[in-house]
This record gives C-alpha cells, structure tokens and sequence, in this order.
C-alpha cells in the first residue's frame, strides 16, 4: 500500500497536546497580568494611573522581533533548537511565579510594588522570546494543510490559559488566598513543562535548512531583508496589517457601549467568560475549516464574517436590555475573530523561509499587533464622534476593505 503523503497525515495526539500545553503556558501569566492583576491591584488601592501603565509590561510582545532572529539561529546542541529556548525559558517563568508564592500580597502591593512589576516584565521577556521558538516549532512540525489546526491550538490554548489566571484566579483567590492560589498556577505551569520535555526533537523535526547570514550586529538587518525581498512581500504586509483593524476598531468598545446601557461587573463577567469559550470553539472550528477550504477562501469566508458580526453590532446601541440579542451578536463576533484570526496565522506561516520560521512569523505578527494597538486606542475617540453604531459600521467597512488586499495578493500569485 502507498504511505500516505505527510501533508494529508493527521498531527499525533502527542503533538497536538505538545502544541496545546506550550500555547497554554504562554497564556498564563498574560491573564494574570491583563485581568487578574488590575482587579487586584485596585483593591489594595493602588492608584489607577499606575495601573493603566501596566500596559507597558507587554511590551516584550512588541519588541521580540529585534532579537528573534538570533531565536532561530542559536542552539543548544544538548536539548535541540526549539527545546533549548523553551524549557529554560518556560522554567524561567515558573520560579518567578514560585518566588512569588511566598511573598505577601500587602508587600506586593504596597513597598515592594517595583519588585512584582519587575519580575512580571521578566516573565513576559521570557513568554515573549519562547512565543518566537514555539511558533518556529510549529512551522516546522505541521504540514501546510494542518497549519490551521496548528493555529487553532495557539489561539485557543493561549486563551484557555489566559481564562484560567484571570477570571480563574479571580474565581479562587478569595477561597484559597494569593500564595495558595498563585502555588496552584505555578503548579499548572509546570504540568506544561511535560510535553516538550519528552519530546524528542531530532526525531520528529526534518532537518534545519543552512543560513547564510553571519551571526553578528548585522544579522538584524541580513536576517529581514531576505524577508522582505520576497516577491509580493510588500503586498502581503499590507494583508497582515489591515486583515484584522476592523476587529481592533469595533471590539474595545463593546463592554463600554453596554456599561453605558447598565450592564453590572457581574452580568459582564459572565458574558466575558461565556464569549472566551466561543471564541477558543471558533478557532477550533477554523483550524478544521482551514484544511478543508484552503487559504484563499479560508481567508475572504472568515473576513466576512469578521466584517459582517462587526457591523451587527451596531444593532445593540440602545438595546441592551435585551439579553438574548447581546448574547447572540457578541458570541458571533467572537467565534468570527477565532475563525479569522487562525486563518490569517495560518497563511502567515506559509510565508516562512525554512531556516527562519521563528522570526519570520514574529515579523509579520508584530507587525499586525502595531497598527492594531494603534487603531484600538483611537476607538474610544471615535465612539465618542461617531456613536456607537457609526463606529462599528466604520470598523465592517474597514474589514471589508481587508478582503479586497487579500483577493488582489492571491490573484497576482495564483494561489488558491
């Protein structure tokens, strides 16, 4: 019987629980840091200009791209490449949640504040630089065709992860209190160490294709040059760029528009938990999608549907009261951004050179972060000049534009 060519084989089930675990460990300490830690913080009355900077701990996710092209370069011969960066990385990460353990809340809190925001930017250092050699990983792991699912394993694993430590530990901390509670994340931590320490990376990994650039001060500029000399290159950044700002736009504005309508911390914390799983089953049916529909059309059908939840938005302006019609558009808005955001990752893998897949991607994802921060932090300015309403119409407009990028890169390439 002919074997089965390698891009029709479905992942292992220990790969996709290797993929799980290690997104899964990247989304930890982003929910701590993004939802638990401010709800925290103010209620030892830390001071809400203060918390607000906390913004600026993630900014290791912005600047990796200056250092991941050494990610893809350097090697531990002992562990491997990608195993090299991730367990001393990951490990990293949870002796910082262990020292915390054994601190008291009232210092952390109080005098000893700089030492907590210290280590948590260390923490995203860390995450951030292992993103860069997980996401290579996975480049090289999963054929095309399952890059979907592979991308359906990061977003959903990231957003379990992040689920679990902050509305989790929210959910726990008053029961158990800070050390107990933060002992029991590090242990979770920890459980995802497993995968990638059995993993045995010579054996399920083709081998790594030669670089030319020199390791040195010049390989920065060498390494993303070659990138961005691609045929198309040019085009396809303008893709990665605006294929998501409609959801960058339109999103940030949902929770204000319905605390204006006098929904309570309560109602909005259950829609916020709720809306998490949909997106995670989103991206999961994306990832399935994917394989099935191609790139091209995985692209323009999800993009539409982006385009269209975001203007269905629009309907809610003045009808918060009716729950059910809350429910229903932003639980489709958010299963559109799961099926939306792993078929954009999934085409910007297909854009890695073998040999540099770790910065490749960061290139392109750091890329589409930036201008997204940019235009959701102008979306409070334009609720505030155009209502609710026009805002959302603006930010379908601005997805459906995307869609026009996307057909004219694919035409031009020929790719389906």
């Amino acid at each position: 019987m002919t074997p089965m060519p390698a891009d029709l084989r479905r992942p292992a089930a220990a790969t996709v629980v290797l993929l799980a675990s290690l997104y899964c460990a990247q989304g930890l300490p982003s929910g701590l840091i993004a939802h638990a830690l401010p709800v925290l913080l103010r209620q030892h009355g830390v001071d809400l200009a203060l918390i607000g900077l906390l913004k600026l701990l993630a900014l290791p996710w912005l600047l990796k791209v200056l250092w991941a092209p050494w990610v893809d370069r350097l090697s531990s011969r002992r562990l491997g490449h990608h195993r090299g960066w991730i367990l001393p990385l990951q490990s990293g990460v949870l002796l910082v949640l262990l020292a915390l353990t054994m601190l008291s809340p009232d210092a952390l809190f109080g005098a000893h504040l700089p030492l907590l925001l210290g280590l948590l930017l260390l923490v995203n250092l860390a995450a951030a630089t292992q993103d860069v050699a997980t996401d290579g990983l996975t480049v090289r792991l999963l054929p095309e065709r399952w890059r979907g699912l592979g991308n359906s394993l990061q977003v959903g694993g990231y957003k379990v992860g992040m689920i679990i430590s902050g509305s989790g530990l929210l959910l726990v901390i008053d029961r158990f209190g800070w050390n107990l509670s933060m002992l029991l994340l590090a242990g979770l931590l920890a459980l995802t160490l497993l995968p990638i320490w059995r993993f045995a990376e010579a054996r399920h990994l083709p081998p790594r294709v030669a670089c030319v650039e020199p390791i040195g001060p010049s390989l920065l500029w060498q390494h993303y040059r070659g990138l961005l000399a691609l045929p198309g290159m040019g085009l396809w950044l303008a893709v990665v760029l605006t294929f998501k700002l409609g959801d960058a736009l339109g999103s940030p504005m949902i929770k204000p528009m319905l605390v204006d309508q006098g929904w309570s911390n309560a109602e909005l914390g259950q829609l916020t938990l709720i809306s998490s799983l949909v997106g995670i089953g989103g991206a999961l049916l994306g990832g399935l999608l994917y394989a099935r529909l191609g790139v091209l059309r995985a692209l323009l059908i999800f993009g539409a549907l982006q385009a269209v939840s975001l203007a269905a938005l629009a309907l809610l302006v003045s009808r918060g009261g009716d729950v059910a019609l809350v429910y229903a558009l932003t639980l489709f808005e958010q299963a559109a951004d799961g099926l939306s955001t792993v078929a954009l990752f999934a085409a910007m893998m297909r854009q890695c050179r073998p040999g540099h897949e770790g910065a490749d991607f960061t290139l392109q994802a750091s890329t589409q972060i930036l201008l997204g921060g940019f235009v959701g932090a102008a979306s409070g300015v334009l609720a505030k000049a155009l209502g609710y309403d026009g805002l959302f119409v603006c930010a379908s407009a601005l997805g459906l534009a995307a869609l026009v990028l996307v057909w004219r890169y694919f035409y031009r390439h020929g790719w389906r």
